[in-house]
């Protein structure tokens, strides 16, 4: 597996390489490293490379840039090596950038199977972080840039339905692309038993601190209620370009004590905080990128039993309902902060949200979703020949299926 980010808090790729080591695949991981990291090591049974050094809160183009150019040269020559040593039988690439995947070419063409998995739609994503129009030329390069890469691989993974329906309209085959939604891993998000005996109510968002994300939206929901709610605090966990500019808002607002930012945590470490915490936000805006990026944090929350606020948007719309989350007008402070004021008032509302979410969760959840991976690596050829029979075709989720599992 190949992915510009920390292998340790990304919980997709953590669930795709831990549950091909579970069964008896060798998986390599190869990633960013962290100040402290060791340049590799074994995780939970993963063989982890930390090719470089990241600061998760740059925000320049030329170094984020720079950094993505240094990382694919130097997954080119690891993964080259690595095949040279003991053949790969499937390349997991996971986006972005796009063109990591080309990183691949030479297990590709001595005969890997090559799986591009996109997290983001990379030409979205670009127009909402720099103000990019869709008709731009850099826009236009980054769909051919998408399109290229998709021709290179075998097999190209949604992150969701929404996104797999436009990358069937504009870059890849219907039967060579399916949507698998980032749901979470019951064995980690599940209930260990609330630790916290303090009168607090603690409000969480746990994730990261870019401008689509919305984060500066709940803190000023936040300074509505933090006066009529003195019990109320606000804790953010995550890292981002738009870390400094939240932090200067909150000394702004007055909110020192009352809204804390924290740093990285482990997804294991976010589990326990999600747990604890009394309401979660997930703030996301609604314009353009963030109207169909799903967040698995929604989901992590329903897990753990801990009510949670989403946005009108798109893509949640497409998959909740108001029966397992409170939903408030994505942009818009205001409708945020009497979101918060509702829930906080009403502890049985908030007891029925998160009951009905846990058992929407139950039915949606790794356990399910890694029968259809598992099903896909197979039907490329990739099974353990002892543990599995003959390869098929990889079980494909249709439209409505996750809601309605």
């Amino acid at each position: 597996m190949v992915a510009y980010a920390f292998y340790e808090s990304d919980s997709r790729i953590m669930r795709y390489a831990e549950t091909l080591a579970q069964r008896g695949d060798q998986v390599d991981v190869i990633a960013l490293r962290r100040d402290g990291q060791a340049a590799s090591g074994v995780v939970s049974g993963v063989n982890v490379f930390r090719l470089q050094r990241r600061s998760p809160n740059t925000a320049g183009k030329f170094l984020y840039l720079l950094g993505i150019v240094l990382f694919f040269l130097r997954a080119m020559v690891l993964l080259t090596r690595r095949h040279l040593a003991g053949r790969y039988q499937l390349v997991h690439v996971h986006s972005v950038p796009d063109f990591l995947v080309f990183a691949a070419w030479f297990p590709k063409f001595t005969g890997a199977r090559i799986i591009l998995d996109i997290h983001d739609l990379l030409p979205e994503f670009y127009a909402s972080k720099y103000g990019t129009a869709p008709g731009s030329l850099l826009y236009r390069s980054l769909v051919l840039t998408e399109r290229v890469s998709a021709m290179f691989s075998d097999y190209v993974i949604a992150a969701n339905d929404l996104w797999q329906d436009r990358l069937i309209s504009r870059s890849v085959r219907k039967e060579r692309c399916s949507a698998m939604v980032n749901v979470p891993d019951e064995v980690v998000f599940s209930p260990q038993g609330r630790t916290r005996n303090d009168a607090k109510f603690i409000i969480l968002y746990p994730g990261t601190l870019n401008w689509h994300q919305g984060v500066d939206i709940a803190i000023r929901a936040f300074a509505l209620v933090a006066g009529e709610v003195p019990e109320a605090e606000f804790h953010i966990y995550g890292e981002g370009p738009y870390k400094a500019a939240l932090e200067q808002l909150v000394r702004e607002l007055g909110l020192q004590t009352r809204v804390k930012i924290s740093g990285f945590v482990s997804i294991r470490a976010v589990a326990r905080l999600i747990e604890n915490a009394d309401l979660g936000v997930v703030p996301k805006r609604k314009d353009g990128f963030g109207d169909e990026a799903f967040s698995t944090k929604i989901m992590e929350f329903m897990a753990l039993g801990v009510p949670v606020i989403i946005p009108d948007s798109r893509i949640d719309i497409y998959y909740f309902n108001d029966a397992i989350a409170r939903f408030f007008k994505g942009g818009d402070e205001r409708d945020l902060a009497q979101a918060m004021l509702a829930l906080i008032r009403q502890p049985e509302l908030r007891r029925q949200l998160a009951t009905n979410a846990l058992h929407f969760v139950e039915s949606n959840n790794w356990g399910q979703m890694k029968v259809q991976y598992l099903a896909l690596v197979d039907s490329l050829g990739c099974e353990p020949a002892k543990a599995f029979g003959p390869s098929s075709e990889p079980a494909r989720v249709t439209e409505h299926e996750f809601r309605e599992r």
